[in-house]
């Protein structure tokens, strides 16, 4: 409509009044009607108001104690895994160590962690908040979501599935998320649901259920969860089953994982060479710069080794579950079958054969001593598949104390710029490397490597080993074992080392000996405190 008819309209509509035939004519109620209407649709008047909805707020002074209770344990059971538990499982009693626990399984359903492993000994409810409790927790947080289960064989794989069917047919499932719900086993419907399979109605997600060695095909996995690969200490040990699992987690497994995927892996260990100790030893550990594709590992021993932590603030010695597994039993066991309890209650997976070595003591804080020495000793790589190790220790009169370690396979030109700068940032004063093979070469260009990076406190020494590596290693043994304290959380922070040293064979049967190597040069090379300083060597 032109501008001309919308002036006129209005003119109309305000009752104004017109010259025509030499008359004053004015616009009666019907005209002054029918142009208003007019303008009502070209303005846009006869539109109803959108007004901002009044916020319903639910009258909440009428409510019971119990009732208020009841809407609290609700509200919490869907944002904690630990609270979820309780609400759908009423009779669980959770030991103090099930609430760091569940928290760690938590912050894995929130995303917070991608990569978790978890160690713990049999019989103390690992697999009710990993493997029954969490799926459902997640699929009712994001139906959407595709995960698969795997346990040793189909049968356990199985049992899993019927038990996980269960919680969420339960209405108090369906009372916590009424969105995730299962198609009823006498719909015809087009969602799966089977002892291997299970889709959620209306949705994309689900979860599978499967044996190692069963198929995992189709679609894409966006939670991966392994709860017992291996069935006892026979299959364990036999390292025809622990290559069968490595192959189908390579080869079927990991295929089906995405950018975004996450793994959890619970288990109880059994060997270091299980799938665990493969991973480890080729991904590491995870750190947010250094290696924030690596596992977060978090180890829970029946009996408590070293001091507490944020995750185990037990106090050494003490049991795990007492009221379940007592301290008595425990120790029973473990006089019984010392290998065994390390393994299976420990989870610290021995070999068969004798070891070398004790499990070493571990220290939180480094003694504030001023005969201290920083240190570092370095066993050069003798052909191309042995290893460089260097350890940076601080030497006191009373043990080593060590303070970082490079265990590596990479060629010279990585190893002698990273041993320099690790001589750089712990400010080492004394630095042995073997001459053997190539020693006095790497030498001089890690000092010059470490000169331009300013640093021109770490004094380098060589030294020629003319005695046989087993023979040195068998002799320094005990006191290796006596003056060595490994900062704590020392296996999980050098994998690869630490797997060198807690499975080196008193048998000369060892495929590499550059890491106890390195550790009995520490020894070796240990300075000779003066004696008549006595305040000094007890720190007075």
């Amino acid at each position: 409509m032109n501008a001309l008819a919308l002036d006129l309209l209005w003119e109309i509509a305000r009752g104004e009044p017109k010259q025509q035939d030499n008359k004053i004519v004015y616009p009666s109620p019907r005209e002054q009607i029918a142009a208003l209407s007019f303008l009502a649709k070209i303005e846009g008047w006869d539109v109803p108001e959108k007004k901002t909805p009044e916020p319903i707020i639910p009258d909440f002074s009428a409510l019971s104690e119990e009732k208020w209770e009841a809407l609290f344990s609700a509200y919490q059971a869907r944002k904690h895994l630990l609270s979820f538990t309780a609400f759908t499982f009423p009779s669980f009693s959770p030991a103090p160590f099930h609430e760091r626990y569940y928290q760690l399984l938590t912050d894995f359903a929130f995303g917070k962690v991608k990569k978790l492993m978890i160690f713990m000994p049999p019989q103390h409810g690992k697999s009710e908040g990993a493997t029954r409790r969490l799926p459902p927790f997640l699929l009712g947080r994001n139906p959407e979501l595709k995960i698969a289960i795997t346990s040793y064989n189909t049968t356990k794989a199985r049992k899993f599935n019927r038990e996980i069917q269960r919680i969420m047919d339960d209405p108090t499932y369906h009372q916590l998320f009424p969105k995730t719900i299962l198609a009823s086993r006498n719909m015809s419907t087009t969602y799966l649901r089977n002892a291997d399979e299970c889709e959620i109605v209306s949705h994309q997600g689900g979860f599978k259920t499967l044996g190692v060695g069963g198929a995992l095909t189709g679609e894409p996995v966006d939670v991966l969860i392994l709860d017992d690969l291996y069935k006892d200490a026979l299959s364990a040990w036999s390292p025809i089953v622990r290559e069968h699992v490595a192959d189908w987690y390579d080869t079927v497994a990991s295929t089906r994982l995405h950018n975004n995927s996450q793994q959890l892996i619970v288990f109880t260990r059994w060997h270091p060479d299980d799938l665990a100790g493969r991973l480890l030893s080729h991904e590491g550990t995870y750190h947010p710069k250094d290696n924030p594709q690596g596992w977060q590992v978090v180890l829970y021993p029946a009996i408590k080794v070293g001091a507490p932590s944020p995750f185990d603030p037990r106090t050494e010695g003490e049991p795990l579950w007492a009221q379940r597994h007592s301290l008595n039993k425990l120790l029973a066991t473990r006089v019984r079958n010392p290998q065994v309890f390390e393994s299976l209650y420990q989870q610290n997976p021995q070999p068969q054969e004798g070891l070398m070595y004790e499990p070493f003591n571990e220290y939180t804080d480094l003694p504030n001593d001023p005969l201290a020495i920083t240190k570092a000793y370095v066993d050069t790589a003798d052909t191309g598949s042995d290893y460089l190790c260097a350890i940076i220790y601080k030497e006191t009169p009373q043990a080593n104390y060590l303070l970082d370690i490079l265990y590596t396979q990479e060629p010279m030109e990585y190893t002698e710029q990273a041993l320099a700068s690790l001589l750089t940032r712990y400010q080492v004063q004394e630095c042995i490397i073997e001459s053997n093979n190539g020693g006095r070469v790497f030498a001089r260009n890690v000092q010059a490597r470490a000169l331009k990076q300013g640093n021109d406190l770490t004094h380098f020494r060589t030294c020629y080993q003319t005695q046989n590596k087993a023979t040195r290693i068998f002799t320094y043994s005990a006191a290796v074992q006596h003056l060595t304290l490994m900062p704590q959380g020392w296996r999980e922070r050098f994998p690869a080392f630490a797997k060198a040293i807690t499975s080196y064979l008193k048998a000369d049967t060892n495929p590499h000996d550059d890491a106890p190597d390195a550790l009995t040069g520490t020894i070796e090379h240990r300075k000779t405190f003066k004696k008549n300083n006595l305040a000094a060597l007890f720190n007075r």
